[in-house]
């Protein structure tokens, strides 16, 4: 049986975006110098954002507030893949580690919308 939400921290939506915040980050950290205030800085912002969202819209006890903010974190995980599609066509990031990220991309997209769906959204 499964443990009851206590916290943000407890829903497996919020678990994967962090998990998944925590190696575009450091994925981020591995891009040229030249990329410092352009792609580096991008892909830092949104990595955080996505887990960020996900707690914001938990904390606001609203339900509609809830889902807002569940669609915004969705969203932010398309425009990581956009950037990640960048830094790959740059050949910033190679073939095997896009799909190895792409593939948590997905995982967490997914849970996520099965979040939204559950919350009537």
């Amino acid at each position: 049986m499964a443990e009851p939400i206590k916290s943000y921290q407890d829903l497996i939506a919020w678990q994967k975006a962090y998990a998944l915040g925590k190696v575009v980050y450091a994925i981020a950290g591995t891009l040229p110098e030249a990329e410092r205030f352009g792609l580096m800085s991008s892909l830092r912002r949104m990595s955080v954002s996505v887990a960020s969202h996900i707690a914001n819209g938990y904390g606001r006890g609203v339900t509609s507030d809830y889902i807002w903010f569940l669609k915004q974190a969705r969203g932010e995980i398309y425009q990581l893949d956009t950037q990640l599609l960048f830094a790959r066509d740059f050949k910033y990031l190679t073939e095997n580690a896009y799909a190895e990220v792409k593939a948590q991309l997905d995982e967490s997209e997914r849970v996520l919308a099965g979040l939204i769906r559950s919350l009537g959204g």
